[in-house]
């Protein structure tokens, strides 16, 4: 491996050295979570899909925190309802004084954030959604084993979210993400694993927001995406006069594949809703 002296501006390795991973501890929960940038911002809050691990999100932390934005990424612990889920997120921005806060969810994270939303409205200033859904009940229809989700093995659970990935050729920069995510992946356990699945299997589907769409960004890739098709449409005529952010190619995970892209995209909707970075 690389030296961390030696590392890239920019690389994980340069991340870690720089950017801790911070845990706390929420009733019985335990959250894990990155925080970079000036605190007095109200942050933009980054949550991944199904296989994804507050790491995947670093290329977003170091551009973002380097333009002067408030920018965290967080695991949640395994929970296993919605309500549970958006009981534990409130408690764990209380705990860290993010009192208004900005989310950028992608997949199941773009789900939970369109949820929290929508219970939580004073606490959500804007929204960032990335190839995401507002209902479960087409991934639940495809569980049939739903039930058996906490008794089944690692391996099995492991098995069944990387098959969602998309196998084959790939260009090298959305290979390359692929196979970081996958590599963070190793790292969740079968409670992680269960709890995640179960979440995006549990039916159930956003209701109204009152947040206006001016306040949204639609950002989705335009190539292979383990989101079907027509449960981004469904997003997209929710929010009709969302912005749009159109990413030609960059697979699921378009925050690595495409990382330059992505914070601008990220940055605009940031400006656009009245948050400016506040350089050193």
């Amino acid at each position: 491996g690389t030296d961390v002296t030696t590392a890239a501006p920019g690389d994980f390795l340069h991340f870690k050295a720089h950017v801790p991973l911070r845990h706390i501890w929420v009733g019985n929960k335990h959250w894990r979570y990155y925080q970079s940038g000036p605190k007095l911002l109200p942050p933009l809050v980054c949550l991944g899909g199904t296989s994804s691990t507050a790491e995947v999100f670093y290329k977003i932390i170091l551009s973002l925190s380097a333009k002067g934005y408030h920018v965290i990424a967080a695991d949640a612990p395994p929970v296993w309802s919605h309500q549970e889920w958006i009981a534990s997120f409130e408690k764990f921005l209380d705990q860290i004084g993010a009192h208004h806060v900005h989310l950028y969810g992608t997949s199941l994270g773009g789900y939970l954030s369109q949820l929290f939303a929508q219970q939580r409205p004073r606490r959500v200033k804007s929204l960032l959604l990335s190839n995401t859904f507002l209902e479960t009940h087409t991934f639940a229809s495809k569980t049939s084993w739903k039930p058996l989700i906490s008794w089944t093995p690692e391996f099995m659970l492991k098995r069944y979210i990387l098959s969602g990935i998309h196998e084959g050729p790939q260009e090298p920069l959305i290979a390359d993400s692929i196979d970081f995510v996958v590599s963070q992946f190793e790292t969740l356990s079968r409670e992680d694993l269960a709890s995640r699945l179960t979440l995006n299997t549990s039916p159930a589907a956003v209701g109204q927001i009152t947040l206006p769409d001016s306040c949204i960004t639609i950002m989705d890739t335009n190539d292979y995406c383990a989101i079907p098709q027509s449960l981004k449409d469904q997003v997209a005529a929710r929010y009709p006069t969302a912005r749009r952010a159109m990413l030609k190619s960059g697979g699921d995970f378009p925050f690595l594949s495409r990382a330059a892209e992505v914070s601008l995209h990220v940055q605009l909707h940031l400006r656009r809703v009245g948050v400016e970075g506040v350089p050193d």
